[in-house]
């Protein structure tokens, strides 16, 4: 099978015979998923190396919006994923009244840590811009998982509203 691939806007979108063509039932889910010829939005969103290869960098409806900048929440789970003392988090956008949202990063620590609010929030100094930084950080017990282990980012936005 022959699939095509290319970025839209930082947007993978994928051509092919394997390519869905709709979601049952949902005309207006699958015109905002497909182009008129055949392209599927993925939602995934990539940058695309010297050599040609595509890295994730996030998923568009994960891109935190703050002051009109855009976080990607995987930039913040990668520096967070370097400690020892994390055992899983994510991040996710919070409403914020002067940024309209901020970063909020939920952590499982693992057992008999102390890692506390101040040291999570050094583990970003020097490695991401000031305005990507958490302004909130919960620690929780677990994370919340669908049946395929994903965690569900809408579950966690409702633990912190």
């Amino acid at each position: 099978l022959h699939c095509e691939i290319r970025l839209e806007d930082g947007e993978i979108w994928v051509r092919g015979p394997n390519v869905m063509r709709g979601y049952w039932n949902d005309p207006k889910a699958t015109a905002d998923a497909l182009t008129p010829d055949g392209w599927f939005k993925t939602g995934d969103l990539a940058r695309v190396d010297d050599a040609g290869y595509f890295w994730i960098i996030g998923r568009s409806k994960d891109v935190i919006i703050s002051g009109g900048e855009n976080i990607y929440p995987a930039e913040l789970e990668n520096v967070l994923g370097d400690c020892p003392e994390i055992q899983e988090a994510a991040v996710i956008g919070a409403e914020d009244p002067k940024w309209g949202e901020s970063a909020c990063a939920l952590i499982v620590r693992k057992r008999n840590s102390n890692l506390n609010e101040a040291a999570v929030l050094a583990l970003f100094k020097d490695r991401l811009a000031k305005f990507k930084h958490p302004r909130r950080v919960l620690f929780v017990d677990s994370l919340p998982r669908n049946a395929m282990g994903k965690v569900q980012k809408a579950e966690l936005k409702r633990l912190i509203s």
